[in-house]
């Protein structure tokens, strides 16, 4: 699994990390709670950490800059000219470039609107009629964020524990869990997040599931649904 890496047109790094906790918290991006981020950042980082080493280098740098605005904030307040606010409020900068880079998400999304309104206009016919599809959510719409997280959970609730370090060298093909999940899905039908990894108790069973799973959604060979924010998330065979 060491050379298997899972890319998503969606995925935008650290600052989207940061801004998906924020909104799925409802706070005040001028006035972020620096502690409560820090740690929820965190924690996501850690399960990163696991999945993919290499790709938590890049959250590090923010995490690290979080603790470093943290310990900033605890410190004694110091009489400064008006005029610099980044001495007085550490989280500025975080603020600026976090308000950047939201503007430049949702420039993306209005230009990614704009594409698709013109296309239904000016579309080309296509060759086939496409089938309707089960009723789902793709992963545009599920954040990742979201499925991270539920992993993370479901790490919590086997014990397995996201500090420690364990190495272990592990060949099974990421290809042969995904043909699991496709059989079991084919058999049984329709399944909870969960289901997918009931009764797997290793860490490198489980990993290699959830980059599967990840593979599979990147495919379109499975679709996933969830009703609301923190409910269960479902997985759903694609068919044609």
């Amino acid at each position: 699994m060491t050379d298997y890496r899972v890319n998503l047109d969606i995925y935008n790094g650290p600052m989207d990390l940061l801004l998906y906790l924020i909104r799925r918290e409802e706070l005040d991006i001028h006035n972020i709670p620096i502690t409560k981020i820090t740690e929820q950042y965190c924690a996501y980082v850690d399960t990163l950490k696991m999945l993919e080493p290499d790709l938590a280098g890049e959250f590090l740098v923010l995490a690290a800059t979080l603790l470093e605005i943290k310990t900033r904030m605890l410190l004694p307040a110091q009489e400064l000219d008006a005029g610099d606010e980044e001495l007085i409020d550490p989280r500025a900068e975080l603020v600026r470039q976090l308000l950047e880079y939201k503007a430049f998400k949702d420039a993306a999304g209005d230009l990614r609107e704009a594409a698709a309104e013109q296309s239904l206009r000016f579309g080309r016919k296509p060759a086939e009629i496409e089938q309707e599809e089960p009723p789902g959510k793709d992963l545009e719409e599920v954040n990742i964020w979201d499925l991270i997280e539920a992993f993370n959970d479901l790490m919590t609730s086997v014990g397995q524990h996201l500090t420690e370090t364990e190495i272990i060298y592990d060949d099974t093909p990421i290809e042969l869990h995904a043909d699991d999940i496709l059989d079991r899905l084919g058999r049984e039908g329709n399944m909870t997040f969960r289901e997918i990894f009931a009764g797997r108790t290793r860490k490198t069973e489980l990993v290699g599931l959830f980059l599967a799973l990840l593979e599979l959604i990147r495919r379109q060979q499975i679709t996933i649904e969830q009703e609301g924010p923190f409910r269960e998330i479902y997985v759903y065979l694609k068919t044609e």
